[in-house]
């Protein structure tokens, strides 16, 4: 696989959401390419169409016009069934509030995953990428906050995919554990090479970025690449 070819690749992308006669446009014609290994922030205000266009690349939502693709597969044409299996095959989300199952351990959080994907890291290989392989028989209420998120995220690379898309990650957290998701982001992406599109509200964030998308209206209003990316660990919040 060429690293440079897009990993996803939108054209003229709109979504316009109705309630009876009322017209909200949340996406207005977005042009956007991702490509391997690529780790993108976009920022924007809320309402901004951010999280739109994540829940449209990772098959979530389709577009009212316009054209999603997945490397050479149009997402915004096949069934419903093959976007479950896009998203089951290809596709880690991570959110903001951390979804676990509150009677599993950590490892039993993960497995969920495993055990439904086609080739899987086991529980243990996953959390310890996040650093929480000694976490692993610790039930969510055990867990500080920073802790369940990396979880979330063990759970969401554990079918090894393509893309990992998050949705204010760190939305939840103060700076000392954002800055420990913040890095076990990284770590996926560097180690794993895998793309990654990171929504946030936190200017800051962008400074970890190879390139930083704003939105606003829902548009993108600049695409940039950062001259100079920072460790998580250097970010001031």
């Amino acid at each position: 696989m060429d690293p440079a070819a897009p990993v996803f690749r939108t054209e003229a992308v709109t979504r316009v959401y109705r309630t009876g006669t009322v017209e909200v446009q949340a996406l207005r014609g977005v042009d956007l390419s991702l490509t391997e290994g690529e780790m993108v922030v976009m920022l924007g205000a809320s309402g901004s169409g951010k999280s739109t266009l994540l829940n449209i690349l990772g098959g979530l939502d389709q577009p009212t016009s316009g054209r999603v693709f997945f490397r050479d597969q149009e997402l915004t044409r096949v069934s419903d069934r093959a976007l479950t299996a896009f998203r089951r095959d290809h596709v880690g989300f991570v959110f903001q509030f951390y979804n676990l199952v509150p009677s599993l351990t950590a490892r039993e959080n993960v497995a969920l995953v495993t055990e439904i994907a086609r080739n899987p890291m086991t529980p243990e290989e996953a959390l310890d990428r996040v650093g929480l392989a000694k976490r692993a028989d610790h039930f969510p209420a055990e867990l500080s906050g920073g802790e369940q998120q990396r979880v979330a995220i063990a759970r969401a690379i554990a079918k090894r995919p393509d893309v990992l898309l998050c949705d204010e990650p760190t939305g939840a957290l103060d700076s000392v554990t954002g800055v420990q998701v913040l890095e076990a982001l990284n770590a996926v992406n560097t180690e794993l090479g895998t793309a990654t599109v990171m929504v946030t509200h936190n200017a800051s964030i962008r400074q970890i970025a190879h390139r930083v998308v704003r939105m606003s209206d829902g548009a993108i209003q600049s695409d940039e690449r950062n001259p100079h990316r920072l460790a998580p660990h250097e970010v001031s919040w």
